[in-house]
């Protein structure tokens, strides 16, 4: 059984000396959360943070990224199209780019693995409950119920240093929810329905669908039980050099 262990909690085991800003606990605390509450976002909040999401780093001030917002009937209409062809035709979809390399190498590998261990052992699923494994994968079709599912395009002539803005364009938006007190879950799963997205949205057809994000009131129940990813240690992945 995990521990229950509160953003706080936390926080102060990683940083025990050091005086947090605001920021910094919020970036700390946000998490990829996969259960919401069934509680609408009202649209001046999600563009409140789409306006300040819009001041992310981007070279040459290029701007890279383009979002679509659904909700009600139109994210009902989205996701019932992509739950479908996820149901009855899932192996003749795939994204339109690699988001990981097969095989995967080390250190990314064993990390990838402890990741599926903690979070479906959170979820009392078995590493070989095939059925479990599958329901939970196709709730990626609803946006994990979220009242609202965005989906994010980039122009596909543009390179990978576009992609590195586009991150950060998303980034900004998972920051400036949770500081508003949503949940967010980036989802790489929804790229390879881009067939099925663009049926349904008006994408040009330069655009590359990259992810979605599912965004709403988290369910503070999960929140309170759910196990803490393990982070590298900063020894691990950076050096100093003349200090």
């Amino acid at each position: 059984m995990f521990q229950e262990l509160s953003s706080t909690m936390i926080i102060d085991e990683i940083k025990p000396t050091q005086k947090l800003s605001e920021t910094e606990h919020i970036m700390m605390s946000r998490f990829a959360n996969r259960f919401f509450l069934d509680r609408e976002v009202d649209l001046d909040v999600i563009t409140g943070i789409l306006d300040a999401a819009r001041y992310a780093g981007t070279g040459a001030n290029v701007q890279p990224w383009r979002v679509y917002v659904t909700a009600g009937t139109a994210k009902l209409t989205l996701t019932d199209a992509i739950s479908h062809a996820h149901a009855i035709s899932a192996a003749e979809h795939s994204s339109e780019y690699s988001y990981l390399p097969d095989p995967l190498p080390e250190p990314f590998a064993s990390r990838r693995r402890e990741f599926g261990s903690i979070f479906f052992g959170s979820l009392g699923i078995a590493h070989d409950d095939i059925d479990a494994r599958g329901a939970n994968t196709a709730r990626n079709c609803r946006f994990f119920d979220a009242p609202v599912g965005l989906i994010f395009t980039i122009d596909r002539r543009l390179e990978k240093g576009s992609w590195l803005d586009l991150g950060m364009f998303i980034q900004n938006i998972m920051l400036a929810a949770k500081a508003r007190g949503l949940d967010t879950c980036t989802q790489e799963f929804l790229s390879r329905y881009h067939a099925v997205i663009r049926a349904e949205l008006p994408l040009a057809p330069e655009e590359l669908v990259v992810c979605s994000m599912a965004l709403g009131f988290g369910d503070p129940h999960w929140a309170k039980r759910r196990p803490q990813m393990p982070k590298a240690s900063i020894e691990e992945f950076a050096s100093f050099h003349g200090f």
